[in-house]
């Protein structure tokens, strides 16, 4: 299967009822690429993104503390199937947790990630530095 894309009309894939290009599709290009204005928002781009395959947008979110040098697609036939925010929290201004559900199904079988991520921000841009799963 191949990276889903959704059309100017679908709904984001993050879950919230707006159209991809004026939800996290403003994050993931053009002038407000990498601006996302919180931790949840990047969260969801994030979510959105590896729906997408957008590989390069996850690893330049991803703090160059924990980065990982880089990371395949997608596996064929994975479906993501949804994300639910369960909480999001500011420590302070440039600190963040955000506490998430993502569910996916890969040959039939059922998946689901629990885990609250740690965010910091870092010259006005948010990003993601590693997580507990749940």
């Amino acid at each position: 299967m191949s990276k889903q894309k959704p059309a100017s009309i679908s709904p984001c894939p993050c879950g919230i009822p707006r159209p991809y290009p004026d939800c996290c599709g403003r994050w993931h290009d053009g002038a407000l690429a990498l601006q996302a204005p919180t931790a949840e928002a990047l969260m969801r781009s994030r979510y959105s993104a590896f729906v997408l395959d957008k590989l390069p947008y996850l690893l330049a979110t991803w703090h160059p503390s924990t980065r990982p040098a880089s990371f395949g697609p997608n596996p064929p036939g994975l479906k993501w199937l949804g994300l639910d925010v369960k909480a999001a929290a500011d420590q302070d201004t440039d600190h963040a947790t955000v506490e998430f559900v993502a569910r996916s199904r890969l040959d039939g079988r059922a998946s689901r990630l629990h885990e609250t991520s740690r965010f910091v921000r870092e010259g006005g841009q948010w990003f993601y530095v590693d997580g507990d799963l749940r």
